[in-house]
């Protein structure tokens, strides 16, 4: 049996997220045409780690059994990996930043025992991920700020392997609002699109 880890972290209400609602239909699919596959969901807002942040005070005991190796078991348990997330300031949730940086570990999540010159080699390669990502801005408008792209890279350094992305872009502007009022607007207009993502998420 296939097990599927969900991980929520937009601190935008669920009613109003692009990410969080495109991601609940994703995952309605492939659960229709997964139905022996077992899912967990974590929404790192409710997550103690999620508000915990690097610094200092703490960098002496932040990578520990309860934070971080516990978290890190449930990644090399998984087979699939399910990330929802939206553009906040130009880069990835708090919540989401926290998490990645509980779970970047050397010698437990990535090496650099076994690589060649300039290299690493992942360890998480067990897990096949799909990141669900939603902005205010088009795709483009602001080149320094990929919050897709850095993920898909964190996820690929740690040996993940990381499908086509789900990406909404735009929500905030004229154009995308005079089509869709709302998630649940866009939800109903790309049921296809995500209906074909889940069909191939294997």
């Amino acid at each position: 049996m296939k097990k599927v880890l969900i991980l929520h972290s937009s601190p935008i209400l669920k009613d109003s997220s692009f990410s969080y609602k495109a991601c609940e239909k994703f995952v309605e699919f492939l659960k229709e045409f997964n139905p022996t596959w077992e899912f967990k969901v974590r929404d790192l807002n409710l997550e103690k780690i999620s508000q915990k942040t690097l610094t200092s005070q703490n960098m002496k005991t932040y990578w520990n059994e309860e934070d971080s190796d516990f978290f890190i078991n449930e990644l090399k348990e998984s087979d699939y990996l399910i990330v929802s997330s939206s553009m906040i300031n130009f880069n990835v949730p708090a919540t989401l930043k926290n998490y990645l940086d509980h779970i970047c570990v050397a010698n437990k999540t990535f090496s650099y025992k076994y690589a060649k010159e300039n290299g690493s080699v992942g360890l998480l390669n067990n897990l096949k991920v799909k990141i669900i990502s939603s902005q205010g801005a088009p795709l483009g408008w602001y080149p320094f700020s990929n919050t897709t792209s850095y993920l898909k890279g964190t996820f690929e350094f740690l040996g993940m392997q990381v499908t086509k992305p789900i990406v909404i872009a735009g929500t905030k502007v004229k154009e995308f609002l005079d089509k869709t009022k709302n998630a649940d607007e866009w939800i109903n207009s790309n049921l296809e699109v995500l209906k074909e993502h889940a069909k191939e998420f294997k």
